[in-house]
């Protein structure tokens, strides 16, 4: 099965490319992902469709290239819908959007979804994509919160063998003192 859809032009007879099982779950981005991070990044300032996929191919580092077929279509979409609208300054042959008022307003609901629906917390789907949205003095905790998932998602996976009563028990103690002094740090009042 060819990624190329995804713009990672790799086949596999098993789907997975020479990246792994990983890529095949990119394919199943969560619903409204690119519309949201297309929002974002017109905030920032107009693009093209291309820039647009060139700056999320670029801010992912190629792990995420949205296809052209996606891309279009929603800024269409945008366009025809009053969120976006085509800028005054225009080079020839290359049609840049810029979101409008409704445009903004739709990036705000989009962001309170996403807190609601996970807390703020940036790692459903792909975390990656979410890096950004955090202030610079924040993203070493955001990479030290990412490392915490990738354990957290391989000690799942190990407590379905058969692990020995001490090394479970030496688990359940780290993470329980861990889990608590995190409270206590989020309990300071200056935070």
């Amino acid at each position: 099965m060819c990624n190329e859809r995804l713009g990672m032009n790799r086949c596999s007879t098993h789907g997975h490319g020479s990246r792994g099982p990983w890529i095949r779950r990119m394919a199943s981005a969560p619903k409204g992902l690119l519309r949201h991070y297309v929002l974002k990044l017109l905030k920032e300032k107009p693009m093209s469709g291309a820039e647009l996929i060139r700056e999320i191919t670029e801010k992912t580092e190629n792990r995420w290239k949205p296809s052209p077929g996606s891309v279009y279509p929603l800024l269409s979409w945008l366009l025809d819908s009053g969120y976006t609208e085509e800028s005054p300054e225009q080079e020839v042959g290359v049609k840049r959007y810029s979101l409008t008022e409704a445009g903004e307003k739709l990036l705000e609901e989009h962001e309170e979804r996403r807190k609601e629906h996970h807390g703020g917390f940036p790692f459903h789907g792909m975390p990656f994509l979410w890096f950004d949205s955090f202030p610079e003095e924040a993203k070493e905790v955001v990479e030290s919160l990412g490392n915490l998932r990738r354990v957290s998602q391989a000690l799942f996976r190990r407590l379905r063998e058969d692990l020995s009563e001490d090394t479970l028990k030496e688990l359940k103690e780290q993470i329980d003192e861990t889990t608590a002094r995190l409270e206590v740090i989020l309990k300071k009042k200056n935070t």
